[in-house]
């Protein structure tokens, strides 16, 4: 099948590439051959710049770029798209703050040459600064280049739903997604601000050429959208339609969900593998409202299928392999391994109990070898109530218990208290107060297990570096947190580990952790283990792409809840709730009770609940279409 038929549907050239880094280092690529090219003609190079953690990739591409291969930015002029407002320039939230930060403090740009809204203006000055600012634009020459990312809402810049084409630089209010989806970085939507300066629209489509970036699953939808839709003011960035020179850069969990890349058979041949033949009958059966095996030939004939039924001679031999299939994936208590050592890593606190709770408790009760590794502290989702409470119940406590010298205890905690009450939101915590987050995190991580049938003793807290910023963003993953997870794999030796596999962690920590993993595992000395990936709060592997199904009873799936229960600082209202606003058992239950009944309408038993993994022999990456396929076979249990 060419490329002009596999992408047909899409509206903006899109290049799908491997992950994160490629992106970074195409995207990059090009802007250097823009810098040098400029430069070469006398000229400046005019580039419009995005923020956001899409983007760091890039930005650090460049800078290795300026510091190993001498790329010179001295006749660079840049233009942001957009600043919260009211916002100061060094909050820990300005975008002022994260270029410097993130791009200009490394590389040569002059500083007359870098422009960013200000968000710390007078009301009535703001609609002059816009005008200045588009003119500024055009004295420049026009971007040449304008770099974007995508938010839940199809904005574009801050450009929200029913922004118009012809729109300009301007101040607006923030779309109730787009704050939900910045509560993490402030620490509660209600320290958002309301509002943006922002290029407009039509600013945007004067660059010469434009770059979208996006990744991870959580995009897939509004760049299907973006992409295939028609174009409407309520998805801002499908305008990018209508560009001469945009094209779309994605990792494969942001393009799940294009056409070419869910259903291929809809725009062209496919070459026919397992996976796709499971992926088409399961398509088929939900499109059609049938379970698998009452699929009848003529469905696949009117259903764009016909090539595959014809493969098979007719629908029963396909329905009946791809029914079996399935149902080879369910393993209760009885098919799950016994006596075996294990390691779990769970990249938050909680994230074991969230993702796996039912299947640790049968492994508990199998008699293996169960240990849990919690990877960071946590310690940011950790309200500073939270601490307050603790503080009160020591004060309390020492009325009961001998906690020492009182006035002394007294003295620490209206320090603490102190601390707490000079802070403003966003701000990072003292040393001390992040060390009681830990703590109470760490509690709530052994409550958990002990509920589920494990000591407190088989909990480990390894406080990866990378983490401890104290802020929402993270540092880059070094060698550091590398060993100290290869340090613990050798020690534990285990046959099987466990890890979080989450392609679209609104923050990235779920990323960066099992990215420790992975390379921790590629310098194991022994057997390589099976490695089990679980997905996180956010979503779960489809009964295709999993290799595992655990089904669980009622009461295993309360059981489940009230581990996650124990997580209390994590209860009713979670600092970083990701882009569900539902507590985390909640959607664990909708989640878990939703893939056993998917499963109930494709024909397959009817379980209570059911948790999914995907199993493979090695720490291999995996990416959307490309998820190794273990052989269960293969696999002792």
């Amino acid at each position: 099948m060419s490329t002009a038929d596999l992408t047909r549907r899409e509206r903006i050239p899109v290049r799908v590439l491997d992950d994160h880094d490629s992106i970074a280092a195409e995207v990059a690529g090009r802007i250097a051959c823009l810098i040098r090219e400029r430069a070469a003609e006398g000229r400046s190079a005019v580039l419009g710049l995005a923020t956001g953690s899409t983007p760091v990739g890039v930005y650090r591409e460049l800078i290795r770029m300026h510091r190993d291969e001498d790329l010179d930015f001295a006749n660079v002029v840049t233009f942001n798209l957009d600043e919260y407002f009211p916002m100061r320039p060094g909050s820990l939230h300005s975008y002022h703050r994260y270029m410097r930060e993130h791009l200009f403090d490394h590389v040569n740009i002059p500083p007359a040459h870098r422009h960013i809204p200000r968000g710390d203006l007078d009301e009535t000055d703001v609609e002059a600064h816009c005008r200045d600012y588009e003119r500024r634009i055009r004295d420049a020459g026009g971007i040449d280049l304008q770099l974007l990312g995508i938010g839940r809402s199809g904005h574009i810049g801050f450009n929200e739903p029913g922004s118009g084409r012809e729109s300009r630089t301007r101040c607006l209010y923030l779309d109730t997604v787009t704050r939900g989806d910045a509560a993490a970085d402030f620490f509660g939507e209600e320290n958002v601000p309301a509002r943006a300066i922002t290029m407009g629209v039509a600013t945007i489509m004067d660059a010469r050429e434009v770059v979208l970036l996006a990744t991870g699953e959580h995009k897939a939808e509004i760049v299907e959208r973006a992409v295939e839709g028609a174009v409407h003011a309520d998805v801002a960035a499908t305008f990018l339609q209508q560009h001469p020179a945009a094209t779309v850069y994605l990792d494969p969990p942001a393009a799940a969900q294009l056409t070419r890349i869910r259903t291929p058979w809809l725009v062209g041949d496919v070459e026919w593998t397992p996976q796709w033949e499971n992926e088409a009958v399961i398509w088929l059966s939900r499109r059609t409202g049938k379970p698998i095996l009452h699929l009848a030939t003529d469905d696949y004939r009117e259903h764009h299928l016909g090539s595959l039924v014809s493969r098979h001679g007719s629908a029963e031999p396909l329905n009946g392999q791809v029914f079996n299939a399935l149902i080879a994936k369910i393993r209760g208590k009885s098919r799950l391994p016994r006596g075996r050592r294990m390691l779990v890593f769970s990249p938050h606190p909680d994230d074991d109990v969230i993702s796996m709770g039912g299947l640790l408790r049968k492994l508990a009760e199998n008699c293996n070898d169960v240990t849990v590794a919690y990877q960071t502290s946590g310690n940011i989702a950790v309200f500073d109530h939270e601490v307050r409470r603790y503080l009160d119940f020591m004060r309390r406590a020492a009325g009961v218990v001998d906690l020492g010298d009182r006035e002394a205890l007294e003295a620490v905690l209206r320090s603490v208290e102190g601390d707490l009450a000079r802070k403003e939101p966003g701000d990072v915590d003292p040393e001390v107060v992040q060390h009681l987050k830990r703590i109470i995190r760490e509690s709530e991580a052994c409550a958990g297990i002990e509920s589920l049938g494990l000591s407190a003793d088989r909990a480990r807290f390894l406080n990866l570096p990378f983490y401890q910023t104290g802020k929402v963003r993270k540092n880059p993953v070094t060698e550091a947190d590398v060993a100290i997870v290869h340090e613990l794999l050798e020690e534990v030796r285990p046959s099987m580990v466990f890890a979080a596999g989450d392609l679209s962690d609104p923050h990235g920590t779920h990323r960066m952790c099992l990215e420790t993993v992975e390379r921790a595992l590629e310098r194991y000395t022994g057997d390589p283990p099976w490695l089990w990936l679980y997905r996180g709060a956010w979503q779960e592997w489809s009964v295709n792409d999993a290799t595992v199904l655990v089904p669980l009873s009622e009461h295993e799936m309360r059981g489940k809840v009230q581990a996650i229960f124990k997580h209390e600082s994590q209860k009713d209202s979670a600092p970083f709730p990701g882009p569900d606003a539902r507590e985390f058992w909640q959607r664990v239950v909708d989640r878990n009770r939703g893939t056993a009944d998917f499963l109930a309408s494709l024909g397959l038993p009817a379980y209570r609940a059911m948790e999914a993994y995907v199993t493979l022999r090695e720490g291999r990456r995996v990416g959307a279409r490309e998820i190794p396929t273990a052989s269960l076979a293969e696999e002792p249990v």
